[in-house]
């Protein structure tokens, strides 16, 4: 139906609004029209409405005479008295609330409702939002300033709800939002959107956006999401679903969830049977629901979809680009995913680019973890901890104080820009704590569960959200140090340097340090990490003997088709988010090399290791792959790379096959990759040898027939030619990468690769911790350097002043 508001004064539908009439009806409706008009024709569905203008909201002031009252009330206000800010608010909601509305603008309301319901041929509930003329702009994002109430039907309670958000206007948290962000309190408008709304009640909504959060990686879209009403993810009352989607080669067509986690969604909002009283209720979350994803994978990748177009259309339009915060929500009667709001990112999109900032902390072994839960941004703050039970309290806070919460709301606004960290027991990394902390530049930690009762003493603690998504609230002071580099003059040596990474919770915010990809990526950390069992042990659990060990097993697996489901899909995920991060320049993921005494202190691992009296040169490596014993799980981690490679499409990836003893073993593990749809050469698939042990120098011209290019492994290279335990700390006094044999071996490895036309890279410790190593090797003329990255740019910068003395030299 072509709903119309040509005629009215105050009204105007989404048919009829465009982002230019931002003035007119602030930022979220012009949103909403923009794609109404220009995004639903290409199949983003947009729940129809219309906009109360803010000239409505000037005439309502007008016509009862209120500016100068309004102005008598606030214009001697102290923002930093809380008391008196809560007084005058009160007066300011008061006067305009009890205030009525002219006449014109209310038969405008009511036929307009009229013309909508007209529209879906039913009674609708509405959704009613407020859209402040300033909001939603590239640097503030007046999240949640101003009241939204849904579920409202009838014409009264329309009406009311209207009063209410004008009001709204006048909350404590947009007063001072206001004055802090340096807004007129007088030249801010309020305009209100009234929109069908989406049943999402029997169904799930949430907000992605078209950017990381944390670390401003553009290359992702993070969609979040819960059972019922989408207010409970934006207030940070649950702890969402979340997912990430690589949007160059989902443009690609490969259609691929990144990684995901699953959340708590302990409660969920509903609509209420008795409105009069209360629209909305949260009801618990079935426990069978809070134990499986929200939606489907497909709806994720729609929402991804969603996601990538919305901000290509806003990014053409702006001429830049411009990532994107959306809401979204799915309807549980029709089964369709909607938007229901869409806005700038204006927190991290507004970073600088030119200057990297990282947090490093190193913390002791005796040291207790009070709590930990979901990490929003990257920092570390130390302080006494402040337990705030309800807003009532919040003027006791001071300044410097880490706030400890159940969740936050707008109205914690006024102290939240005093604190050093957040802390809540609810919500996730798109909640209002998490908005709010990363638009303030503090760390907070999310959805801890029971924050307020284990820190409820008020130590003194350090808040630590430098070591990827899970964040930790540490007793007692520790040291850190906050490394900034100016990225604006970094100039790249001729050798790549590349980087050594094992978390896939960091790769996004590595990424972003000047490098040519990753030389190094250690799978053990993510099977240690998020996958916790013997590949064996997964495969076969009724094998597993320890019932708490067997039971633990059987619980990771619950919500997958079997054990190999779950290793395969975690796997992949952890491998494909580092790959992902730094598409399309080269990762190099090395198989896995755990000795059998660390697979043995897995999940179910001591059922299917042999015990060895020296696990560092014993059944590791190469040896594994292909023996009865262990290749049914390198079947699983063949899977999983084939999954990385050509159903996420991240070609990029390459195969390092570490501990390969002999040119037979080499073409037995050849094979075997093959075996498993993993043959070199196809889909620009390379394979790389781990140079790590004396005879892999000594027989390279004959290993080098079936490799791509070698990568030295100083660690083991050096265990072997010295004859040295690296585990033993009786003979650690041996060891030594700068040994003059050692050298020699490197010397020969680096000419053995240039002379059957090999990649040659180093990926062991060495060069991170001995400059001169790092220059040794570039004198040899290695083709690239894989460095830990604390060390990367020191070696980076040692690298490019050798090299130019290298020339200097010759010329």
């Amino acid at each position: 139906m072509n709903t119309s508001s040509e005629n009215f004064e105050y009204i105007k539908f989404f048919s009829h609004v465009g982002i230019e009439d931002i003035p007119i009806v602030g930022g979220k409706n012009a949103s909403l029209g923009e794609m109404y008009q220009a995004l639903t024709p290409q199949g983003i569905l947009v729940p129809n409405g219309f906009a109360i203008t803010a000239q409505a909201y000037k005439a309502l002031l007008t016509e009862n005479n209120l500016w100068d009252e309004l102005h008598q009330i606030l214009d001697s206000l102290d923002e930093n008295d809380m008391a008196d800010l809560a007084n005058r608010g009160n007066q300011a909601r008061a006067l305009v609330f009890n205030a009525p509305l002219p006449k014109q603008l209310e038969t405008e309301i009511l036929q307009s409702y009229a013309l909508l319901k007209a529209e879906f041929r039913d009674e609708i509930s509405l959704a009613i939002r407020s859209s402040a003329t300033a909001e939603d702009l590239p640097t503030a994002s007046f999240a949640g300033q101003q009241d939204t109430y849904l579920n409202v039907t009838g014409d009264q309670a329309l009406l009311n709800a209207c009063k209410r958000c004008f009001a709204s206007l006048f909350t404590d948290r947009a007063i001072h939002y206001r004055i802090d962000k340096g807004f007129d309190h007088f030249s801010v408008g309020l305009s209100i959107g009234i929109q069908k709304m989406v049943r999402s009640d029997l169904a799930a909504s949430g907000v992605m956006f078209s950017i990381d959060t944390e670390t401003g990686f553009k290359d992702a879209a993070f969609i979040t999401g819960a059972y019922g009403l989408g207010e409970n993810v934006v207030q940070g009352a649950v702890e969402p679903d979340e997912f990430y989607v690589h949007k160059p080669t989902f443009e690609l067509g490969y259609r691929c969830i990144l990684k995901r986690h699953l959340g708590r969604k302990k409660i969920k909002m509903v609509y209420a049977t008795d409105t009069a009283k209360n629209p909305v209720l949260n009801i618990p979350t079935p426990l069978k629901d809070q134990s499986k994803f929200c939606i489907t994978d497909e709806e994720v990748l729609q929402l991804a979809d969603y996601t990538i177009r919305i901000e290509k259309y806003y990014s053409e339009h702006a001429g830049y680009h411009k990532p994107m915060d959306i809401e979204w929500a799915k309807d549980g009667i029709d089964g369709k995913l909607y938007i229901v709001q869409a806005r700038p990112e204006t927190v991290t999109s507004q970073a600088s680019g030119t200057t990297l900032k990282t947090y490093e902390i190193e913390i002791p072994e005796s040291t207790e973890i009070l709590i930990e839960g979901r990490s929003v941004g990257q920092k570390v703050a130390q302080g006494q901890i402040h337990v705030i039970e309800n807003a009532n309290n919040i003027d006791q806070f001071k300044a410097g104080e880490i706030l400890v919460s159940d969740i936050t709301t707008p109205d914690w606004e006024p102290i939240m820009k005093l604190a050093s960290a957040i802390v809540t027991n609810r919500g996730g990394r798109t909640c209002h704590a998490a908005i709010i902390a990363r638009e303030l530049g503090i760390p907070a930690i999310v959805g801890c569960g029971h924050a307020t009762e284990v820190l409820q003493h008020n130590p003194y603690v350090t808040v630590s959200c430098a070591q990827g998504e899970i964040g930790r609230v540490y007793s007692g002071k520790i040291p850190y140090r906050v490394i900034e580099t100016d990225l604006s003059h970094l100039k790249a040596p001729k050798t790549k340097m590349m980087i050594n990474l094992a978390n896939p919770d960091l790769a996004f915010q590595t990424s972003f340090m000047p490098n040519q990809g990753v030389g190094l990526a250690r799978m053990e950390f993510i099977i240690n990490q998020s996958i916790q069992a013997h590949p064996l042990a997964l495969l076969h659990p009724e094998r597993v003997k320890d019932p708490v060990q067997k039971s633990r097993i059987l619980e990771l697996i619950k919500n997958h088709k079997s054990g190999a489901d779950f290793f395969i899909q975690k796997l992949s995920e952890g491998i494909g988010t580092i790959t992902a991060a730094f598409y399309p320049k080269p990762v190099v993921i090395r198989l896995s090399d755990f000795k059998s005494n660390e697979y043995a202190s897995l999940l179910g691992g001591e059922q299917f290791e042999p015990t060895e009296e020296n696990p560092m040169i014993g059944f590791r490596g190469a040896s594994r792959y292909s023996s009865k014993l262990f290749e049914p799980a390198f079947e699983l981690e063949c899977h999983a790379i084939k999954r990385v490679r050509e159903e996420m499409g991240l070609n990029n990836l390459i195969i390092m096959v570490p501990f390969i003893r002999r040119v037979d073993e080499a073409k037995l593990v050849i094979n075997t990759l093959a075996k498993y749809g993993l043959q070199r050469g196809e889909n620009n698939l390379k394979l790389y040898m781990m140079c790590e042990i004396p005879n892999n120098i000594l027989e390279i011209d004959h290993f080098a027939p079936y490799f791509d290019g070698i990568s030295i492994g100083t660690n083991d290279l050096t265990q072997l030619v010295l004859g040295v335990d690296r585990d033993s700390e009786l003979v650690a006094y041996d060891y030594d990468e700068r040994d003059n044999g050692v050298k020699k071996m490197i010397q020969w490895a680096i000419e053995g690769a240039k002379r059957n036309g090999l990649h040659s890279g180093v990926c062991g410790q060495a060069p991170s911790d001995y400059p001169e190593m790092a220059q040794f090797f570039v004198q040899l003329g290695v083709d690239s350097l894989s460095l830990n990255p604390d060390s990367l740019l020191k070696t980076s910068q040692i690298v490019l002043d050798f090299e130019k003395s290298m020339s200097s030299s010759v010329h």
